[in-house]
């Protein structure tokens, strides 16, 4: 299938992507630089730039190019139609007032975790996630709480994918061990992330559902205080309530 899918795509196309994640990546860059970074002559990216830019894509400093605010527009409109996110935001920022903690909400697209609100309490640390962040599905607590939620055969399908890269010694890189692990969830109502995807940084996280698998919610901290009965027990309560809560405000909103 994936084969099938490369054959059938159009390389100009592909190219204006190219060039659209690398400014993401970068932030700015002139044509010189996208030409050796994307292995491109200069000619054919001055000419995708000079459509971007006509198009309100890219604006221009100098002679280097950065993506626009007309992307904003499509994230804030992509967020617009979960229905739920209004109602996750109220609670999750309640959460994280009445935790001291950072608060996240996270969906699965593609076979990745996206971040797509996070809320920080009056202790809350950083951590590595942003709001559009990607993430590897299976070394976060958000993204073990939804897959407990797929089909065996969709979780294959992203492990066949994305396969299980270790992040920290505690990542789970095994297939067996990553059913295990989702079993227990299942049992459990909820998903632990024990140091998996950052050395000191401890979540809890529960599946939001409304006629399937909408995301999910977490609570992270620092493992000096995300421990104990705390972790073990005062948290996952509070996650789960704040769980509930969205679901019901979501089948009535």
């Amino acid at each position: 299938m994936q084969g099938e899918q490369s054959s059938r795509t159009v390389q100009s196309v592909q190219t204006t992507i190219d060039i659209v994640e690398h400014l993401r990546e970068v932030g700015e860059a002139g044509v010189t630089d996208l030409a050796a970074a994307l292995d491109h002559s200069k000619g054919t990216i001055h000419s995708h730039l000079a459509t971007l830019l006509e198009n309100e894509y890219v604006v221009r400093n100098g002679d280097r190019y950065g993506l626009s605010l007309k992307f904003l527009d499509f994230g804030e409109y992509v967020k617009s139609q979960l229905e739920i996110y209004d109602v996750v935001v109220e609670e999750l920022d309640d959460l994280a007032a009445e935790t001291g903690e950072v608060a996240q909400f996270a969906t699965e697209e593609h076979g990745r975790a996206v971040y797509l609100y996070k809320a920080h309490g009056n202790q809350a640390v950083n951590t590595a996630s942003s709001v559009s962040k990607r993430e590897y599905i299976h070394c976060i607590s958000l993204g073990k709480a939804m897959l407990a939620q797929f089909p065996e055969e969709r979780v294959d399908e992203i492990v066949d994918r994305h396969g299980l890269p270790a992040k920290t010694s505690n990542t789970i890189t095994e297939r067996d061990e990553l059913a295990a692990e989702l079993q227990e969830i299942r049992e459990r109502g909820y998903a632990v992330d024990d140091e998996e995807m950052i050395e000191g940084i401890r979540c809890v996280a529960a599946p939001i559902t409304n006629d399937g698998v909408v995301g999910a919610i977490s609570i992270s901290g620092p493992s000096s205080r995300m421990a104990g009965e705390r972790f073990e027990e005062t948290l996952p309560s509070k996650l789960l309530r704040s769980a509930n809560v969205i679901e019901i405000n979501a089948k009535f909103s």
